[in-house]
């Protein structure tokens, strides 16, 4: 399906909204990647992190992949128009997760326990990570720990029926996480807690809520005219199967 600015920038929200929530998750194996490295520790810092993106973009690319992949195989108006729709509600739930609700409808939560559950005993033969290559593969693999928020993301990628779009969705997600993720120090503690204020947290999640209404209004919304112009700006096409 086209790729909509709205979805994007919800991504990007995503981010930068879930990169506290990272930080407490993923703290400990953050904090942890500098040891493997005395000395050096801004280097090893962005290694982990260009590696954890790069797992985010690969798994974007390849969701976004396979649900292009159904879509053409099907070759149907209705159900290009219901992944449209998909997305939209996708974002939907993105903004209730945010808003600390609506972790229950994951789409691809029990799948992604079970991948992980495969790639994990990867984990020791990258060890000990003496090397650029092998930081950045742990933290491809990082990047593939089961979390709901990126799970969340993912879902949204696989939406998009397309390897591109998918994976520019979770690149876009994984560079928003970066103002708290890569310092993990004082800079990135004093960015995550400026991002959770209440006031601040409800008007960003709520941008998320609106782009994903947008998401699923928007081959409606392109019929009138006046609106037309202003759609087609943002990225938000008629929908055709292809």
């Amino acid at each position: 399906m086209p790729l909509d600015i709205p979805v994007l920038t919800a991504a990007l929200v995503a981010g930068l909204l879930g990169g506290l929530h990272c930080a407490v998750m993923c703290g400990g194996i953050a904090t942890g990647f500098p040891a493997m490295a005395p000395g050096r520790a801004l280097s090893v810092a962005w290694q982990a992190n260009l590696g954890r993106i790069g797992g985010y973009t690969l798994a974007g690319a390849l969701a976004g992949g396979l649900g292009g992949g159904i879509l053409r195989l099907a070759r149907s108006d209705a159900l290009a128009l219901g992944v449209r729709v998909a997305v939209g509600v996708a974002l939907v739930l993105l903004a209730l997760r945010l808003l600390g609700r609506g972790s229950r409808f994951d789409l691809l939560a029990r799948p992604g326990q079970q991948l992980w559950q495969w790639l994990r005993p990867l984990h020791r033969h990258l060890l000990p990570a003496d090397r650029a290559w092998r930081r950045l593969a742990l933290g491809a693999l990082w990047g593939w720990m089961p979390c709901g928020l990126s799970l969340s993301l993912l879902s949204v990628a696989w939406l998009q029926a397309n390897a591109l779009g998918g994976a520019l969705v979770m690149a876009v997600f994984g560079l928003a996480t970066l103002p708290v993720m890569l310092p993990l120090t004082w800079s990135g503690a004093r960015m995550g807690r400026w991002l959770q204020r209440p006031g601040l947290r409800a008007a960003l999640a709520g941008f998320v809520l609106a782009a994903g209404l947008l998401t699923i209004a928007a081959p409606w919304l392109m019929q009138v005219p006046a609106l037309h112009g202003v759609l087609s700006a943002l990225g938000c096409q008629p929908l055709q199967s292809r």
